[in-house]
């Protein structure tokens, strides 16, 4: 009022009205701008998120497998997440975040920001959501981060017995046919699913559901590690998967709450949402754990953290704390039943578990995420809200990236398979990849 008081004399004196200027002020108003603030949170995040695939993920996997192949595990997370860098400023962030014209658009981009054509340090991204203005550069950054770390996930499908230069092919033609499609789908304002309406807050679906069906097309195709069901192939060292789990849970900050996209309560919310939904699935895999074996384990509590964190990650921003709690026991219980009993039954070997985690906590968290949104749960989900069509919405959503990410990848292994093979020779997986692939050891004692 006391700037409305001050404006009105000196626009008499120019001879004009504040309702000739209303429109102006109003579009200014509306219009976006770039906060400092929100830049160096988001920066922020894009390391974390870094820091949760190298070296989190990287030491996650790289305990759980066997001393002969510690050193493949790592070289693996390291090179795909390099890869995938390049790719994206290449192309990927160009079909996830542009529109693809009439009659593909709801499902791939275009070219027309291919090699970031157009992108400088002035441009600002449109982040299809929200409407935060924030460097473009930060927002190219910050989905790289995402578009490296679920191909990257999928190795520990598939570990200790694939080549080397199959995960590598693989890894550029799966992001290529599936990834950058889901994200565009999904987060894009023209995407199909966006459009449907399908909640994924940080990536349930594009990120978890699609690198946890993806691995296990793999695990089924390269086929058991030699000794399987039979052998003792137990973790080399719990001690760094716990280190991993630990980063992991602290990367996961950048992850969550950094797909806010702006430093404001509601990045507050999705932080204290990756703090308790894990706290929760830990202690409920744990809980289940000692009631069926007798004994509670570092890696039941550490895997079912991590399993809270999948559920969580598209409902970060959507759900509240008390929702945040039981979508985390929910899913603890079922991914350790998921990856007990449900793959014992089945008798796949999927060596770290990335669908029973990744793949089925996904799940749980992409329909969950209809439920625990709910404004009259606590949630914060927009609009006229009804529990039963968001969560029909979610299951479109889950189906469609089954299907998507399971017969895209299917074929894009047996594509891989044609061209440079898949596995490694018996003699190789015995003497392990670290000597078969790389030519050095994990430990020189």
């Amino acid at each position: 009022m006391k700037f409305r008081s001050l404006l009105l004399p000196a626009l008499g004196a120019l001879g004009l009205s504040l309702a000739a200027l209303e429109p102006a002020l109003a579009q200014d108003a509306a219009a976006p701008t770039v906060n400092k603030g929100d830049t160096a949170w988001m920066l922020v995040s894009t390391i974390l998120v870094i820091l949760m695939t190298i070296p989190g993920l990287a030491l996650f996997y790289g305990g759980l497998v066997r001393t002969k192949n510690m050193l493949s595990v790592l070289m693996q997370v390291f090179a795909v997440f390099s890869l995938v860098t390049i790719l994206w400023v290449a192309y990927g962030y160009s079909l996830a975040f542009t529109s693809g014209g009439e009659g593909v658009g709801a499902f791939i981009g275009g070219f027309s920001k291919a090699f970031l054509a157009g992108v400088t340090t002035d441009s600002t991204a449109d982040t299809f959501t929200k409407g935060v203005a924030i460097p473009e550069m930060v927002f190219i950054a910050f989905q790289l981060t995402f578009a490296a770390i679920t191909p990257a996930l999928i190795v520990g499908a598939f570990a200790e017995r694939i080549k080397f230069s199959a995960v590598m092919l693989f890894t550029a033609l799966w992001v290529t046919v599936v990834y950058f499609p889901i994200a565009h789908m999904v987060w894009f304002s023209e995407g199909y699913l966006f459009g449907l309406g399908a909640l994924d807050f940080a990536g349930g679906t594009v990120v978890h559901i699609n690198s946890g069906v993806a691995g296990l097309m793999g695990a089924l195709l390269v086929g058991k590690r030699i000794g399987y069901g039979r052998d003792l192939l137990a973790p080399h060292s719990l001690t760094l998967t716990f280190v991993g789990a630990c980063l992991l849970w602290v990367g996961w900050f950048g992850f969550n709450a950094g797909s806010n996209l702006e430093a404001t309560g509601g990045a507050a919310l999705a932080l204290l949402n990756t703090i308790v939904a894990p706290a929760a699935a830990g202690l409920a895999w744990m809980g289940v754990e000692a009631l069926g074996k007798g004994k509670a384990s570092l890696l039941g509590i550490a895997s079912g953290a991590v399993a809270g964190l999948v559920a969580i990650t598209p409902a970060a921003g959507l759900a509240g704390p008390m929702g945040s709690i039981v979508l985390g026991l929910v899913a603890g219980v079922v991914c350790y039943y998921a990856v007990t009993a449900v793959k014992n039954a089945l008798g796949y070997d999927d060596a770290l578990d990335v669908f029973g985690i990744h793949g089925v906590g996904g799940i749980v968290g992409a329909i969950g995420t209809g439920i625990v949104a709910a404004p009259s749960l606590g949630g914060y989900g927009v609009g006229e809200y009804s529990i039963g069509g968001q969560v029909w919405t979610q299951i479109v959503a889950v189906a469609v990236t089954l299907v998507w990410t399971g017969i895209g990848s299917l074929v894009l292994f047996k594509i891989t398979d044609l061209i440079v093979g898949l596995r490694v020779t018996q003699d190789a997986e015995r003497e392990g990849l670290d000597l078969a692939d790389h030519g050095e050891r994990a430990y020189n004692y």
